[in-house]
């Protein structure tokens, strides 16, 4: 199993890994799903920590935690796999994946719920990139642009399947169940993928952290996992029949009065394990989890500057993804979490201008196509997220009141045609500029927006909607494409993980920001028509908001194809290959 090198042709991957690469795609769509997965689980999550119904606000860190280690791990995480190579930190991706599910599964409090989706954004995050360059080096240039096109597609299609899969697991199963499988299918994946993987396939790292490949293996670091998982378990689930057991309940008595699970004979086992785990981890020549070879990459890869980015990227996170729309753009503690994310931001600055080798190489985004391509993507995330919630919402609201499929299926014509785009727009690319597809793709995907605006009650009724839809779909496929090959253009080659994930990054941001601005000021247009017209019923009002809402998309549309004009004119990208332009994650 071998990797062609640029340049080269060949015939390509063996079976093995097109087979591993198929794993790597299942991953990257899986998580995409788990973003949207809580959508309909959410009110029984809420019941199972103690948050009443009514106080929405207070879930809101099941929603934002996902998103906080998705958005701020991403640069580490691509920076990573640009030294270490993309398949262990895949493999390793997919392990903090299942672990995040395995604790979301068994949480029994708020706090825990939330480490549990921080650290399954966190996996989910860590695959994109990677899968992206993995492609690119099983496949020879001719033969890379359908399967990096259909890997950059599976991300969007997450936010249809995601409550549809949640639907289907709650018809037979609790919210728990979701993650349970999502556990199950992490670790199947995981195991896949290390099964498949040969060192040779990663050419664009140095290979992964790794230790003594002789001597037996850590037999005590084994037995300290197996202990944690088991006292670990009855910690969070307490049997029932056990803790009525006069013999096995003393296990779940407190030593203290009122002290929590964690001060009960079983609770302090689960923390004894946890430390003997943590202690082989960190001595043993063949540890469970080499800790240390870890950790020197991400030092190599500079921690303390990819904390100030995580920093200043969670800020953002939590004053824009637990806002409430109805009140304020960001939530009432946004001030602050902005002015922190702020000061992470000057300090990541300093850093950067002082460290020896940070995390953003000092000449990495110096071009204008590179840091173009960020403020592009951030406008391309601001009007998708317009398209993935909206359009849904809307047909909810008028022909689909009832049915969360049938609305679901409204979006899936928007969504089967990004990816048709994202692939066409990448053979543009060897014949027309960055500058000029983008364009292209963004006035086609704001037409579409400026026609869902007109939409009335009756329209989704009617063939004709299917127009802004498909032609809204392609439109953002086509942008993907060029805005992914500015960056990557004019970035050295042994950065383009972490240009990866600055872009989806950058696109990320823009979505939380977007849907934020874009709800508020719908809402704001729906009081303000209310006010005039104090006679319209609900449904009309609704369909104000939503108007105001395609609107402002459609302006951000605008404004990112003439921001693509001017900023990437400078980016050598006729000729560039269909491979490295959906590299970056589209």
């Amino acid at each position: 199993m071998t990797a062609p090198a640029d340049g080269e042709t060949g015939a390509g991957p063996d079976a093995r890994s097109r087979l591993l690469l198929g794993f790597c795609a299942a991953a990257v769509a899986f998580a995409a799903i788990d973003t949207y997965v809580v959508v309909l689980a959410l009110p029984d999550m809420m019941a199972a920590v103690g948050i009443p119904v009514d106080e929405l606000q207070r879930a809101a860190p099941i929603v934002s935690g996902f998103l906080l280690g998705y958005v701020a791990m991403l640069p580490l995480i691509g920076r990573i796999a640009d030294l270490r190579g993309q398949v262990p930190v895949l493999a390793a991706s997919l392990a903090v994946f299942a672990f995040g599910s395995l604790l979301t599964a068994v949480s029994y409090d708020l706090v825990t719920l939330v480490i549990g989706r921080f650290l399954q954004g966190a996996g989910g995050g860590g695959l994109v990139p990677a899968t992206m360059a993995l492609v690119a080096a099983l496949y020879p240039i001719e033969q890379r642009g359908l399967p990096l096109g259909l890997v950059s597609g599976v991300q969007e299609i997450g936010s249809v399947l995601g409550p549809l899969f949640g639907a289907l697991v709650l018809a037979f199963g609790s919210w728990r169940t979701i993650f349970v499988i999502n556990l199950a299918v992490g670790v199947l994946l995981a195991v896949a993928v290390r099964v498949l993987w040969q060192p040779e396939v990663s050419r664009l790292g140095a290979g992964a952290p790794r230790t003594s490949t002789s001597g037996r293996p850590d037999l005590l670091g084994g037995l300290a996992a197996v202990g944690l998982l088991a006292a670990g378990f009855l910690v969070f689930l307490q049997p029932s029949e056990l803790k009525r057991d006069l013999t096995w309940g003393q296990l779940f008595i407190p030593y203290v009065d009122g002290g929590n699970r964690w001060v009960t004979p079983i609770g302090l086992i689960a923390i004894g394990a946890f430390v003997l785990l943590v202690l082989r981890c960190v001595l043993a020549r063949r540890p469970l989890i080499d800790v240390r070879g870890w950790a020197r990459a991400a030092v190599e890869a500079d921690l303390v500057g990819a904390t100030l980015l995580a920093v200043a990227l969670g800020g953002i996170v939590l004053a824009f993804a637990s806002a409430d729309p109805e009140v304020a753009v960001f939530n009432p503690k946004g001030g602050w979490f902005l002015l922190g994310a702020g000061l992470a931001a000057a300090a990541l600055v300093v850093h950067l201008l002082r460290a020896d080798a940070p995390i953003i190489p000092r000449a990495a985004l110096a071009a204008v196509p590179a840091w173009g391509s960020l403020v592009v993507s951030f406008l391309v995330g601001w009007a998708l997220i317009a398209a993935l919630v909206d359009i849904p919402l809307f047909a909810r609201t008028t022909t689909y009141r009832d049915s969360q499929l049938g609305a679901a299926l409204i979006l899936l014509r928007f969504l089967v045609a990004l990816p048709v785009g994202a692939i066409v727009g990448g053979y543009l690319l060897r014949r027309l500029p960055a500058g000029v597809i983008t364009a292209v793709g963004m006035l086609m995907a704001a037409g579409g927006f400026f026609w869902m605006a007109q939409w009335d009650v009756a329209s989704l009724d009617g063939f004709a909607s299917n127009v802004p839809l498909v032609l809204g779909g392609l439109g953002f496929g086509l942008a993907l494409a060029p805005v992914n090959a500015a960056i990557l253009s004019t970035t050295a080659h042994d950065t383009h993980g972490l240009a990866s994930a600055l872009v989806v990054v950058a696109r990320m941001v823009g979505m939380l920001v977007g849907i934020s601005v874009l709800t508020t000021w719908g809402l704001r247009q729906l009081h303000a028509e209310h006010a005039k017209h104090p006679d319209l019923d609900l449904v009309e009002l609704a369909i104000v908001q939503e108007q105001s809402v395609f609107t402002g998309a459609a302006v951000a549309a605008v404004a990112a194809a003439v921001l693509a004009l001017v900023l990437f004119r400078a980016a050598p990208t006729r000729g560039l290959d269909t491979a490295d332009v959906l590299r970056t994650g589209g």
